[in-house]
């Protein structure tokens, strides 16, 4: 009997033994297609003899060494490396162990740096619905999605969450694309306006919305009225691209395609590609000059910060994507996986919208695609593509909840960048037998 605490006690696993490229193998030799990359983390795949040497070698001089005590040869190679990439004025970098860690770092920092100027009053967090950042309680509370969000809510944090920019189903049919972008992103100055922003810290979201709706991309010009209703109300601009970063969308970080850069920014998943846990908050120059001048400490910290080991696999994983060229991979490859989507399910009675970017697609599943109704909740569509496309040997990462944290279900994608076109063929060939198989249960 397993004395380990499965995330599901009622869907036990198999053991995972090998790794392969863009397969995992589990105990029984079954061979599994990783669709989703784990949860968008394995971005090189698994296997990778430059990665794993990487952290052999970390290993063989310096496991581990406390920031309160020491810095590592790792961890400022790999700070130097991404703020020589990082758009805009981001000048530090704070490591961490994964994206909760990143988002609860940058939630605080926001908070001291407003403290440390001498405006107590700025507090508060505006983030969207149907957006994800991460399980600790601070994270959680600025996440927006309802269904995770509901039994923990005696403790979150209040915070405002204003409508995601959901093209699919917002916008209006008298309005073009960059009509609704505009509209939907002025709905912060309104959430603004209410609660007063004076009391307004920073606003947070994620470039491309992962998990909780399916690679939702911004509609055009969306972010750079955010970044100027952030700089007219003199409020921070925090972007979680903890999913969709590091290449993910075809650019190493998601904002640089949407022409704006962010005041505190937060990576994770690819950023290790699941060689070590490790993850980053990196902010502007004025931030962390104000921390600097003023108390010059930042209240926070975890054990792990800046672990050499995984600040190893970080630094190798990052030279891999630039050194392999694989960014410029991801856009060919990725629009080689929206063009087999959108072949196979382009129409189908079922498959409301397929978007996404780069590496990073998914398919929106409808009831009826002429009004765009959702499948009843109790149909538990997603779980049972899951389900489906798992014992098909197909790993992909449907969910449920995508209109409203209850409604709603689609199947994210995020598949390594090295898949080849005859993995893409293997991948939506299976995803259409599993969403067959889930709709006619």
């Amino acid at each position: 009997m397993s004395h380990i605490f499965p995330r599901h006690c009622k869907q036990l696993p198999p053991v995972a033994v090998r790794g392969e490229g863009c397969y995992l193998f589990d105990g029984s030799g079954k061979r599994y297609l990783d669709a989703s990359g784990g949860a968008a983390v394995s971005c090189l795949g698994h296997g990778d003899p430059e990665i794993i040497d990487a952290v052999k070698a970390q290993l063989d001089s310096l496991a581990y060494a406390h920031t309160g005590f020491f810095t590592s040869a790792p961890a400022e190679a790999l700070a130097d490396l991404l703020i020589a990439h990082a758009p805009g004025d981001l000048d530090r970098v704070y490591l961490v162990s994964g994206g909760s860690e990143a988002m609860e770092a940058a939630l605080k920092l926001a908070r001291q740096y407003f403290v440390e100027k001498g405006e107590p009053n700025r507090g508060r967090l505006i983030a969207r619905r149907q957006s994800y950042h991460g399980n600790t309680m601070g994270a959680l509370s600025a996440g927006g999605n309802e269904w995770r969000r509901a039994q923990f809510g005696p403790l979150l944090i209040d915070m405002s969450h204003i409508d995601p920019c959901y093209e699919y189903r917002l916008r209006r049919d008298d309005e073009s694309p960059e009509e609704y972008g505009l509209r939907a992103a002025n709905l912060l100055e309104a959430e603004l306006l209410r609660v007063g922003p004076e009391n307004v810290m920073a606003f947070a979201a994620e470039p491309v919305v992962g998990a909780t709706a399916g690679a939702l991309t911004a509609a055009p010009g969306y972010f750079r009225r955010i970044r100027e209703i952030c700089d007219q109300y003199g409020i921070l601009l925090i972007l979680d691209e903890v999913m969709c970063g590091m290449g993910r969308t075809g650019s190493l970080f998601a904002c640089e395609q949407e022409g704006v850069s962010p005041d505190i920014l937060c990576i994770a998943k690819g950023l290790g590609a699941g060689y070590q846990p490790i993850g980053a908050m990196l902010c502007s120059r004025e931030i962390y000059e104000t921390i600097e001048n003023g108390s010059g400490f930042f209240q926070h910290g975890h054990t792990y910060l800046g672990h050499p080991t995984a600040a190893a696999a970080g630094l190798a994983v990052v030279n891999a994507l630039l050194d392999r060229n694989l960014v410029p991979q991801v856009r060919k490859q990725g629009a080689g996986l929206a063009d087999a989507l959108k072949a196979q399910f382009a129409q189908h009675p079922h498959v409301g919208d397929i978007r996404g970017r780069g590496l990073f697609q998914a398919i929106e599943l409808v009831a009826d695609r002429d009004s765009r109704a959702a499948f009843d909740p109790a149909r538990k569509v997603a779980a049972r593509i899951k389900a489906a496309a798992f014992e098909a040997g197909l790993i992909c990462y449907p969910m449920s909840g995508t209109i409203d944290g209850k409604s709603g279900d689609h199947v994210l994608l995020a598949p390594p960048f090295i898949i080849d076109d005859a993995q893409i063929g293997e991948l939506v060939q299976k995803l259409a037998g599993a969403v067959e198989a889930a709709l006619h249960a």
